[in-house]
């Protein structure tokens, strides 16, 4: 059977089983805390609420056999994990043994015998989840085999997709077929433009200075140097009395925006890769958070990290005034970026960061979040400041005694390195660990007092990937 037609198959059924499960049950749902995992948890809520379902939500950071027990302690017989539960189908097999198990994932599987599991995921199918769907785009297709009007919600799915990285420039089949929808639905418009963040909401010359991804020479990370930028290409960053956004330029000072930072790019391999699709959500209002959806995801993650989940919930949902409370999120969460990247900066050349042949691991220890150590593995993987090939390697410290674990890269071209499969490889014979993700970004947990034992065998595995890179 095509793989396609068989994951159709794996829907239909998982929403045959969804619908025999008697309504006076109360559904327990989990999921995931990024941007993928809050717009999946937000789909399953949407089609709770529209079938008249009750149900009691949870948002955790990493699923283990702990959280598992504690689950399996609770009253309810009817769990459904989103965005989550692929690593650790044996624990919930296992401890959740007799209840009603939905998960609905786009993870790699740690298990092929799902036993009573209602198990949705690509990977099942060999279409490769990482990829081509997000935790959102699974549970949406779910929601959609179930109740058809759901794709009124197919702009969410983007969002979590986004938030997941799985747009370059254009999306792989099964999201883009959830695209499609929601720009059939007037919920999303794919416009050709300037691929910088923040153009919605940031002033122009700042939106320039945090721009990494394209980094622009000379202007990236240098409030003086966008503003100069400015002024030799033409364009005056003022609005009378405040500041332009990129939103609020003409035709011709676009015109002048784009090949200005395309010439300060020449030395680039792609300079002119600074232009791509922008996903605007046109009900949204302009100039918020929300319109642009690499926006949105954001605004989900800042939620999310600084476990105010609900929030985010709330704004899929389309609540306004929980809009405005996530919103102010934001600069709770640009606050402990800059506090992240600062201890980051103080420390780089200390003990806490090794620099290896072709990679660099930083220990923040107790000093960085736990939520916010991916973060910032994530955005000095696409600052420049790292060589092509770099793995970067971040650690964290949480309250109960475990310690976070992110792993990027700076360049994994055409999916060269699996880092989810590296990490795997750097636990072998580390107890109590978890690990999960995908090939472009992956982590683990593991008990704090195995923190050495982990940085060796780091610098082991990850100096093997980078020779073996050197010699390709």
């Amino acid at each position: 059977m095509d793989p396609y037609e068989m994951f159709d198959e794996q829907l239909k059924h998982a929403a045959e089983e969804f619908k025999k499960i008697d309504k006076k049950e109360i559904m327990r749902v989990v999921s995931h805390l990024d941007a993928d995992g809050i717009s999946a948890c937000s789909i399953m809520i949407k089609l709770l609420n529209n079938d008249n379902r009750k149900y009691s939500i949870s948002i955790v950071q990493q699923l283990n056999a702990d959280v598992l027990r504690q689950l399996a302690s609770e009253p309810y017989n009817c769990f459904i994990f989103t965005d989550i539960g692929s690593g650790v189908l044996s624990d919930i097999k296992e401890l959740l043994k007799g209840k009603n198990v939905f998960v609905l994932d786009h993870h790699s599987i740690e298990s092929s015998d799902f036993g009573s599991v209602t198990f949705v995921n690509p990977h099942t199918c060999g279409i490769d989840g990482g990829k081509e769907i997000s935790g959102a785009g699974v549970v949406f297709k779910f929601a959609c085999a179930v109740d058809k009007s759901m794709e009124d919600i197919a702009h969410i799915a983007i969002v979590g997709a986004i938030g997941d990285l799985q747009e370059q420039n254009g999306f792989l089949r099964l999201n883009d077929e959830i695209l499609r929808i929601a720009v059939a639905k007037g919920k999303i418009k794919v416009v050709k433009g300037l691929r910088i963040f923040g153009s919605q909401t940031k002033p122009l010359h700042k939106a320039l200075e945090y721009c990494t991804d394209p980094y622009i020479p000379g202007v990236s990370g240098s409030e003086s140097g966008a503003i100069q930028f400015l002024s030799q290409i033409g364009i005056d960053p003022r609005n009378g009395s405040g500041w332009k956004k990129i939103v609020h330029l003409d035709e011709e000072e676009m015109k002048k925006l784009v090949t200005g930072i395309i010439m300060k790019r020449l030395n680039e391999s792609n300079p002119d890769d600074v232009l791509g699709n922008l996903y605007i959500l046109p009900h949204e209002e302009e100039e918020s958070p929300t319109r642009d959806a690499k926006e949105f995801a954001t605004l989900l993650n800042a939620c999310g990290r600084l476990g105010r989940a609900s929030l985010g919930i709330g704004t899929c949902l389309g609540d306004k005034k929980i809009r405005q409370q996530a919103i102010r999120s934001l600069s709770d969460y640009k606050k402990e970026i800059v506090h992240a990247l600062n201890w980051y900066n103080e420390n780089k050349f200390s003990d806490d960061v090794l620099w290896g042949n072709g990679f660099v691991i930083i220990n923040a220890k107790s000093n960085v979040m736990s939520t916010m150590i991916g973060t910032l593995a994530s955005i000095l993987s696409k600052s420049n400041l790292m060589t092509s090939n770099t793995f970067i390697l971040s650690m964290a410290q949480a309250l109960d005694g475990n310690t976070k674990i992110s792993l990027r890269t700076t360049n994994n071209v055409n999916g060269a390195f699996d880092l989810r499969n590296i990490i795997e490889e750097t636990l072998k014979g580390i107890g109590n660990s978890e690990s999960g993700g995908h090939q472009n970004a992956a982590g683990a947990v593991i008990p704090t007092n195995k923190e050495i034992e982990f940085v060796n065998a780091a610098k082991e595995v990850l100096g093997k990937y980078t020779m073996e890179e050197k010699i390709k």
